[in-house]
Order: structure tokens, then C-alpha cells, then sequence
């Protein structure tokens, strides 16, 4: 981190809001970034036992205009855990109760999705799409498994695209088999551009990458990073690591390269118990602002808040990383009408 200062979080957005939004271009968006969601295991058992292990975060969630997750597990009942894998992740179908409300779109395109079979990962997006939540990075077939996630929030277009680099590549999907899109450089680079010629005013890659426990970025990640952000990403936004691997700014705009963990237990390493979230405010013109909050993780797998302590932010025309002190959460702010959020109320 380059040039560390203490600020506190309202400043700098205030800062950004005053000095770098002309009233033209009307009132941002904000989006909200977490780490691997593993609701499986201690996270299922608490589900199953009558707990939120989102509830500690649910008013941070609740800030932002539309929030969004990595899915590191499959939901279904049905499967079989791939032979020879070390770790399969299946949660109960019950915890998309939990899920519902909190987020917009879960990414699945990781190591764990296909962990029980093509049929268990097709009812994952199944159990995903009845709740109203959106899955991107993963579909029924290559074209589904690379298509965006298209939000639109204030007449912006913002295309969010994901894919997983990480062993094994079975789980990738095909002409006409279900699976994940698989981080081929030439596939990414296709599909920045073709969201950009569909009308795209901000894309957003969100990559499954990296090395297990890590706690910085290697070569492989800093070059893709670049690449996707002169082919007209606007940010890049990673995770599997399991830990934080710090953010850097390339031409302007922000690579955070490992959000880590957020609902995740059966670590013992520290690092991989304090993950972050992430909060991007957007308007046409790119990032305006983005700031990380700490997720302090229990053995049971839930995150918790960490009011003052201080995680990296930044904004537009500052070429280094601070530190803000992350706030008290705020309230929950009123339902949209209509929406998956209401509903979960």
C-alpha cells in the first residue's frame, strides 16, 4: 500500500460526491462485492439450527444498490462428491432462505460449484432463480455460461462478466453441457469487448484466480489484470485465495485482487478469517470511489463487522491506495417495492 493515510470513510465519499460528480451525469450507483459464500458445513449447521450467518452484515449489504457474491458450494439434494477432490461443498436447499433479501446475483463460477454434478449445479441456479437472485459466470451451456449479468440502476448499464481459473477444469461449460466459463484469455478479452458493443457503460470482471493463502497477487493475476482493463474493464475484482491480497490502480482504475472469505468456516490460518467487502460508486464516466470493510470471521463461519478498523479505499484522480476506518453499520434503509429484498423482510 503506497502512501498509507487514515481518513474516515464519509469523508472521501463526500470528497468524491462534491468535487468529481458533474451534475450531468446524475446520481451514481453503488454496488457491494463479498468473497466466497460456502454454506455448507459450520454455515449449514447454523442455517439448520435456526441462524443467519449473514445477519451480522445484513444492514452493510443493505447499503448498496445491488450486492453480489461468489457462491463457493452447490445447493441441491441430489449428487455426488467428484472422486479424488479434497474438499466438495453441498449446502442444503434450506439456506437459500438466507440468501434471499441480502443478495442481487451470486458468481458461479469457481472450484466448488460442479462439486456434485452437473444435475446438482443446474438446481443450484435453479433453488438461485426462484429466489429472485441472478447466477452469472456458470449456465447450461457455454453461451449461458459467459453471458453478463447485466444491471441496470439510474440509466447506467453495468455488465458484470466471471470466470474461474482454478483446478479442475471439468466443471467448464460446453456447446451443450452445463458447467462454468473458464478464464481463457482470448474468451475474456471477446467478451469485455462484445459488452462494451452491447451497450455496456462500465464492465466489471469478477475473477476466481490465484493461489490458496497467498497474501499477495501473483505475476499470472497483475498480467490478466492489465490486460482486461486496456481491453475496457473499469475495475477487476478477484477472490479464492481465502485471503486479502491487497488493491492496486492500473490507468486509473482499481484491481482489488482477493476479496478473500466471507461466509466460510474450517480455517485455522487468521489471514483466511478477515476478509473484505467491497463498495464500488459508479457513474458513466467509471469509478468514482470504492472503499473495502473488514468481515472478522468466527469458527462457526459467520463475518462480523469491525466499526474503526481501517481497510483500503480510494477515488478517482488518486493514484495511491489510503486506509478509511470502516463505520458503524448504517440502518437498514426502506424496501424497494416489488423486490427480492422487500420480500425477505
Amino acid at each position: 500500500m503506497t502512501a498509507p493515510l487514515t481518513v474516515v470513510r464519509l469523508a472521501v465519499l463526500a470528497l468524491a460526491a462534491c468535487v468529481l460528480l458533474p451534475a450531468a451525469q446524475g446520481e451514481p450507483v453503488r454496488l457491494v462485492f463479498a468473497g466466497d459464500v460456502m454454506l455448507a458445513d459450520g454455515p449449514g449447521r447454523l442455517v439448520a439450527a435456526g441462524g443467519d450467518p449473514l445477519l451480522p452484515f445484513a444492514r452493510i449489504l443493505a447499503e448498496a444498490d445491488y450486492a453480489i457474491a461468489n457462491l463457493e458450494c452447490a445447493i441441491a439434494s441430489q449428487g455426488q462428491p467428484r472422486p479424488n477432490k479434497i474438499f466438495s461443498f453441498r449446502a442444503d436447499p434450506a439456506v437459500i432462505a438466507v440468501l434471499k433479501g441480502r443478495f442481487d446475483a451470486l458468481a458461479v463460477a469457481n472450484n466448488h460449484s460442479g462439486d456434485y454434478g452437473p444435475g446438482a449445479f443446474l438446481e443450484t441456479i435453479d433453488h438461485l432463480a426462484a429466489a429472485g437472485i441472478a447466477s452469472f459466470g456458470g449456465g447450461r451451456d457455454l453461451l449461458a455460461a459467459h453471458r453478463p449479468l447485466w444491471i441496470e440502476r439510474r440509466g447506467l448499464r453495468i455488465a458484470v462478466l466471471a470466470y474461474n481459473e482454478f483446478k479442475p477444469r471439468a466443471f467448464e461449460a460446453g456447446p451443450d453441457w452445463p458447467g462454468i466459463a473458464w478464464s481463457e484469455d482470448s474468451h475474456v478479452i471477446a467478451d469485455i469487448r462484445a459488452a462494451r458493443e452491447a451497450g455496456a457503460d462500465l464492465v466489471i470482471p469478477f475473477m476466481h484466480w490465484g493461489w490458496e493463502r497467498e497474501p499477495a497477487p501473483g505475476e499470472r493475476q497483475r498480467q490478466l489484470a492489465r490486460l482486461m482493463i486496456d481491453a475496457g474493464a473499469d475495475a477487476v475484482v478477484g477472490g479464492h485465495p481465502h485471503v486479502t491480497q491487497g488493491v492496486e490502480h492500473y490507468r486509473g482504475k482499481p484491481i482489488v485482487y482477493s476479496l478473500g472469505n466471507f461466509v466460510f468456516d474450517g480455517f485455522d490460518l487468521p489471514a483466511a478469517r478477515r476478509g473484505w467487502v467491497l463498495f464500488l460508486t459508479l457513474d458513466k464516466a467509471g469509478v468514482i470511489a470504492w472503499e473495502t470493510r473488514a468481515a472478522v470471521i468466527d469458527a462457526e463461519g459467520t463475518p462480523h463487522p469491525a466499526p474503526g478498523e481501517a481497510t483500503p479505499c480510494g477515488w478517482a484522480g488518486e493514484p495511491g491506495i489510503r486506509d478509511c476506518l470502516n463505520p458503524e453499520p448504517a440502518p437498514l434503509p426502506p424496501p424497494v417495492a416489488g423486490s427480492a429484498r422487500e420480500e425477505a423482510r
